[in-house]
């Protein structure tokens, strides 16, 4: 069984994650990770982004010349072209890196739960390699505490970010299951239980 799991900034995606590998022995894999080992100097997606967006996004201060990633992000989001330039590049490469981890889990084990975390898994087309797409919502104030707790955003850019993704409705229009992590942690579990119950992964 493979579950993605998606859904805005701020809603508590890494909380969901930690419950599922930890209390229920998830696999998890997670798009932004597999993307910066693909960035690094070596990586499958070192040399192409650089031949695009030149060696101006790379840190020259160190030996190794890895991409600044903050640099690269502050071209890439004020410009949409480039934005896209760069999702061409990375996203295929990604998705066959996150194929491979898939392919590594089931050899070890035929039934493992396996987890995609991705924020744009909807966009990047990752919905046709897993059995079931979740959702994690939270009620907006409490995104926005979060992201000014965890991250120091002021409330401008909570409400900026959370703008440019899809909204709460658009999300859950495409889930098979939403997980409102609104709540306490024991409450989150207890529905992540319940559906894992519903497909047969958890024993009532």
């Amino acid at each position: 069984m493979i579950i993605g799991i998606t859904g805005g900034v701020g809603t508590g995606k890494s909380t969901v994650l930690g419950i599922l590998e930890e209390d229920f022995g998830a696999n998890i894999i997670m798009a932004d990770e597999v993307a910066k080992y693909l960035q690094a100097p070596g990586g499958r997606c070192y040399a192409p982004i650089v031949d695009a967006f030149g060696e101006e996004i790379l840190d020259m201060e160190d030996p190794a010349h890895p991409i600044d990633r903050a640099k690269l992000a502050s071209i890439v989001f004020e410009d949409p072209d480039k934005l896209e330039d760069l999702n061409y590049i990375v996203h295929p490469l990604v998705k066959i890196e996150i194929m491979c981890q898939i392919s590594g889990f089931y050899n070890k084990n035929s039934e493992a739960l396996i987890v995609i975390e991705a924020a744009l898994l909807i966009e990047a087309g990752y919905t046709d390699i897993i059995d079931e797409l979740w959702v994690v919502t939270a009620d907006r104030e409490i995104r926005i505490q979060r992201l000014e707790e965890s991250r120091g955003y002021t409330r401008e850019k909570c409400e900026a970010v959370m703008a440019s993704q899809l909204s709460e409705e658009e999300f859950a229009d495409f889930a098979d299951f939403v997980v409102d992590n609104s709540g306490s942690i024991e409450d989150t579990k207890k529905q992540i239980a319940e559906r894992l119950t519903e497909l047969d992964i958890l024993e009532d």
